[in-house]
């Protein structure tokens, strides 16, 4: 039973489409943020970048080097579209973004490292067999069938996605609305949809309606009697997003996925008419089974831990942050804050009061008021600076933040040395003080 439902071979058109709908979307996204100065912003103007700690080895290419980093990446996403040198482009691509998402975080976004989960499946994928420039080349290669198991790998990863992000949601602030009172209220400048999001019951039909398109939109996508009322909402759903908050590629990638839960027929007829349509047959597994059966499981189980290992975490994670990446909680908080950094000579004990603009862009010093593990690691930059002039110091922060509007409260312990204390991605930091919801607000 098991074999027929991964190991059929079925038609491979909305693979090929979907490889054509990637390209082009990754071709835009590295030339547009080139276009849109993202790359300036990020990484270029900074003299340091907040990378994923423990990968200080990652760092911006210097000078001109990230806009020739991001137009190598637009080009390998227009040899994908067309299908040249797929695998070497493929790959190529998804270890460079890997490497762009891991070197800065002061630009996060979950929809970066789903990119960079697509991309990493999709190396190994045959989305080259038709309508491909290596299919010409090698007709060999050119084939109209692929196994079951590719469909159900992306359907599978967007479930997980999706379906976390939903969980997520079940929290006091966006039960109540106040998180996308104060979402939606910062976008109401917008011409001709700003006063409606200025509007009590629109914030609700949002929250409302955002939790349950997370839960049922892959269900409801993959039954045929709500395939195309679910396509509806989703064309609506992430259009909305990208025209009020402006997430790049992310709502056109998501709607790209809507390939794998179609026939394979109606693709065809909508995007490659000329291909021939393979009909399903089952012959036998693949040689590779055991191996590919053993390296999912594993792929997935990751995939469905990683999201819920804050519970196993100390605090909660609305405040500290500590197990908030890769976890697919979008857009649930409003983080603000304001951090001030004193620095003590260990050997004349003279203290000096960092002035924040000698460092970091706007951007960044928005991010350090309120990350706990961006005011620790700009403490290991600052030790690192005076150490290459012969200094050892002492770092103390004091950091006051605010979450969903509610008044600033102190984040970290400013008695406590954050040059002298390591970092541990498993475990809760205690110099991170306990949120004010669980302690006596009247010591802040």
């Amino acid at each position: 039973m098991l074999d027929r439902f991964l190991f059929q071979k079925i038609d491979n058109t909305p693979l090929v489409v979907f490889r054509i709908f990637l390209g082009t979307l990754i071709a835009l996204e590295g030339f547009g943020a080139i276009a849109t100065g993202w790359v300036r912003r990020v990484f270029v103007e900074p003299d340091f970048t907040f990378h994923f700690i423990g990968f200080d080895w990652l760092q911006p290419l210097p000078g001109y080097g990230m806009y020739f980093y991001f137009a190598i990446m637009g080009t390998l996403g227009i040899c994908i579209a067309l299908g040249y040198r797929y695998r070497f482009s493929m790959v190529c691509f998804a270890l460079m973004w890997w490497a762009v998402y891991l070197m800065q975080k002061t630009s996060y976004n979950n929809h970066y490292y789903l990119l960079a989960l697509i991309a990493s499946i999709m190396c190994f994928l045959p989305a080259h067999r038709t309508y491909s420039l290596d299919a010409r080349r090698r007709p060999d290669l050119q084939s109209d069938a692929m196994y079951a198991y590719v469909k159900w790998i992306i359907i599978f990863q967007l479930f997980i996605v999706y379906t976390y992000a939903a969980i997520a949601k079940l929290y006091g602030d966006w039960l109540n609305f106040t998180f996308l009172e104060i979402l939606l209220e910062s976008k109401s400048g917008y011409p001709i949809i700003g006063g409606l999001l200025e509007i009590g019951w629109f914030h609700k039909f949002i929250g409302i309606s955002g939790f349950l398109f997370d839960l049922l939109i892959v269900p409801a996508l993959l039954w045929k009697p709500t395939r195309n009322i679910a396509f509806g909402c989703s064309i609506f759903f992430h259009l909305f997003n990208s025209i009020v908050f402006q997430i790049g590629i992310f709502p056109y990638m998501a709607l790209a996925f809507t390939v794998f839960f179609y026939e394979a027929e109606t693709v065809r007829r909508l995007f490659l008419r000329k291909k021939k349509l393979f009909k399903p047959s089952f012959e036998k597994p693949p040689a590779y089974k055991n191996p590919l059966l053993i390296i999912a499981g594993i792929y997935f189980l990751a995939q469905l831990l990683l999201p819920v290992r804050h519970h196993v975490i100390e605090g909660d994670v609305l405040w500290t942050e500590e197990g908030h990446r890769l976890s697919w909680r979008m857009m649930l908080r409003n983080r603000t804050g304001r951090a001030t950094f004193r620095v003590v000579n260990k050997a004349d004990q003279k203290t000096e009061v960092i002035n924040l603009k000698n460092y970091l862009t706007r951007k960044q010093e928005r991010r350090i008021g309120a990350y706990p593990d961006f005011i620790w690691q700009f403490a290991q930059y600052l030790k690192e600076k005076y150490a290459e002039k012969g200094i050892e110091i002492e770092v103390f922060a004091n950091a006051r933040v605010s979450i969903n509007g509610r008044p600033p409260a102190i984040l970290i312990d400013p008695k406590i040395d954050l040059a002298a204390i390591p970092w541990d991605p498993l475990r809760h930091h205690h110099w991170i003080l306990p949120p004010p919801w669980e302690r006596d607000e009247s010591k802040d």
